[in-house]
């Protein structure tokens, strides 16, 4: 899969400037895709729990939010959509769209299964590829009934009339946004028993893989470099933290302080920048939480030293620049990188 599109950024810098492709790229699976219903029932249930993923592991309002410098949507604008980067800055514009029920500037008028076409296949109401900064690639995972909650809270949201424009990307830049191939019949229904295959579920919805794992510009993921951070957000000066059970990662957590960590926004006294959605995060229940750590120990360790309280040097295990990433030279020679 690739990288989380948090690196979108990144990568249709290089489309423009250096001309890089890119592919954005309960029930058995069926062999024919599964349609959605015309429209998903409401009820409480699934009211609740689409409330939780959209406002937890998803982060959806954060993105599809005008939003304070915590990243938490202003009074008034929940859903409403933004332009994700100041304009002027790049050689694009991308905005999110109004989610909202407004049917004259928001999803007022979409049916459920074009909500449903772009959380899975990356397809917008008007037909267009999305910009792959949705992470629809992690989002298909959604199992059918958790499908049907997000939908189902979604069309709960206040209204708001707000008229977004459309994103503005160049020609050339957009011909290289290929769909991906349309998902056919139903995601699989995780072993809700087991903590390990539960924290994967909530961790993919979370993308979290994507923004701790390393990639190549316009390219895949870097092998060996799975939850190993490396990623760099420019605008928070910050990179992502190395989530594996290395000495250079969270080895010394326990479960206690994951809790802690995601609860609070600290480890111990070094706070964390708010790109690292810990307020949206910290909305799961302690038995998810706990479950994604049970997750995060089983995944390889990777020898990969990031520490965002030193200058930025080159690392030659992800290929990019950022704290102590000079200190990762000589196991990147000795493994061959």
């Amino acid at each position: 899969m690739r990288a989380f599109r948090s690196l979108a950024i990144v990568v249709l810098c290089a489309l423009i400037l250096g001309g890089v492709g890119i592919v954005v790229g309960c029930s058995k699976r069926p062999d024919k895709a599964a349609a959605a219903p015309k429209k998903f029932e409401s009820n409480p249930t699934r009211l609740a729990r689409g409330r939780y993923l959209t406002e937890g592991p998803m982060h959806c309002f954060v993105c599809h939010s005008e939003a304070d410098k915590n990243l938490m949507p202003l009074p008034g604008k929940k859903g409403a959509g933004k332009t994700m980067f100041p304009e002027g800055e790049f050689p694009f514009t991308v905005r999110t769209p109004n989610i909202t029920p407004d049917p004259d500037t928001g999803a007022g008028k979409w049916t459920d299964e074009q909500i449903v076409r772009a959380l899975r296949d990356g397809i917008g109401h008007d037909g267009r590829v999305l910009f792959p900064l949705m992470p629809y690639e992690y989002f298909r995972r959604l199992t059918d009934e958790d499908l049907a909650s997000v939908v189902v809270y979604i069309r709960s949201l206040q209204p708001v009339r707000n008229e977004i424009p459309k994103p503005y990307i160049p020609d050339e830049a957009r011909k290289q946004l290929v769909a991906i191939e349309p998902m056919k019949g139903s995601a699989p229904e995780p072993d809700w028993k087991d903590p390990v295959k539960r924290g994967e579920y909530y961790l993919t919805l979370a993308t979290c893989r994507g923004c701790h794992t390393p990639a190549k510009i316009g390219g895949p993921s870097i092998p060996g470099m799975q939850f190993a951070g490396g990623v760099t957000f420019g605008v928070w000066g910050v990179t992502s933290a190395n989530i594996t059970p290395s000495p250079s990662g969270i080895s010394y957590y326990d479960e206690k302080m994951f809790l802690e960590v995601i609860r609070t926004g600290h480890v111990k006294a070094r706070e964390l920048k708010p790109i690292m959605l810990w307020r949206s995060f910290r909305n799961m229940n302690d038995e998810d939480l706990k479950a994604i750590y049970a997750y995060l120990r089983t995944v390889a360790p990777v020898q990969h030293r990031v520490d965002n309280t030193e200058p930025p040097t080159p690392c030659k295990l992800c290929k990019g620049k950022h704290g102590a990433g000079d200190r990762n030279d000589a196991f990147a020679a000795k493994v061959g990188k």
